[in-house]
């Protein structure tokens, strides 16, 4: 039987001819390393290639150090050399405090008020990045960061607040002064992150006491309740009385006005009579009694009018209306 890996066909057992292998690499030599550098270009320029979506930035680092960022497009950086770290900034992100997928987490809720009071408080905190090279190179962990002093902030803003007021009033405040004094702190880490919004999901007390507190925000609620509608009552009745009062004022005022010039017109008229009266006095005295009669007999719808010597010798029968018809009972 031949050696298959010897050179001159000799038996086997002999060994292979070394020197005639050796002879044939060498002969390829080149050739192996054309391929191998063809490999290593092609590999070069397929995996230096890489893609920025819209919203994103691509951070360039060369040799370990940033060296420049990149925008949305085809972009190519240089392998082994280089690497490229793409961030969505206009993501919006988000964490929760105190609670994972509707389970609360009790380390993170608990808080003690300011009127020493323990109060358990959930919170989402979202958030952008705006700086890719502070998000990327200052914190180790941004978002065990973020939400560190996402507590820190909370716990502080509900450490000044009253139960009450963390559980009802308050609420727009602590969020508000929250996410300010967060933004604080991650500023002062150099971040790269803006907080966008703190919103409180949850602010109650311990189920052990949480009934008790619950009652006494009812409580509160309807007393609120009623001094809005004792409110609502007296605004409604004082702007009534007043416009009464006013009408009642201004009817006084026409009803003096009108005697006033009645007064003063009937003062004028007796004045005028008497001026009258003065200059022919037996004259204005029959016109008086004339007119006197006139008014008076005016209303007298049937009259019967006899000379008074006819009437010296008649007896008077009253009444003088209308016959009577009918029988009497």
């Amino acid at each position: 039987m031949r050696d298959p890996f010897s050179g001159n066909g000799g038996p086997l057992g002999s060994g292979p001819d070394v020197e005639a292998l050796i002879k044939k690499i060498r002969g390829h030599l080149g050739r192996i390393i054309a391929v191998l550098v063809l490999v290593v270009m092609v590999g070069t320029v397929a995996f230096g290639f890489y893609s920025v979506g819209p919203g994103e930035q691509g951070v360039v680092r060369t040799f370990g150090r940033e060296s420049g960022k990149t925008g949305p497009g085809l972009r190519y950086v240089v392998p082994l050399f280089q690497q490229v770290d793409v961030v969505n900034i206009e993501q919006v992100r988000r964490i929760e405090v105190g609670f994972r997928a509707k389970q609360r987490v009790q380390s993170e809720a608990l808080m003690l008020t300011g009127d020493e009071n323990m109060v358990e408080a959930q919170m989402i905190v979202q958030y952008r990045v705006t700086d890719p090279s502070k998000y990327l190179f200052r914190l180790k962990d941004p978002e065990d960061t973020l939400s560190a002093a996402a507590q820190v902030a909370l716990r502080g803003m509900v450490g000044r607040t009253t139960i009450d007021d963390a559980m009802t009033t308050g609420r727009e405040k602590v969020q508000a002064e929250t996410r300010s004094w967060l933004q604080v702190l991650m500023n002062n880490y150099q971040s790269g992150v803006t907080i966008t919004e703190v919103k409180l999901q949850v602010v109650d007390a311990p189920d052990e006491v949480r009934e008790s507190f619950h009652d006494v925000v009812r409580a509160r609620e309807e007393k609120e309740q009623k001094i809005n509608q004792a409110r609502g009552y007296q605004a409604d009745l004082i702007p009534g009385a007043r416009g009464e009062s006013q009408q009642i004022a201004r009817s006084a005022e026409a009803y003096r006005e009108q005697r006033v010039l009645r007064a003063n017109g009937d003062s004028a008229r007796f004045l005028s009579l008497l001026e009258e009266y003065r200059k022919a006095e037996r004259v204005t005295r029959d016109r008086l009694h004339l007119e006197a009669i006139e008014r008076v007999l005016s209303a007298v719808q049937k009259k019967t009018i006899i000379d008074a010597q006819v009437s010296r010798g008649t007896l008077p029968v009253l009444p003088l209306g209308e016959p009577q018809t009918g029988r009497t009972p």
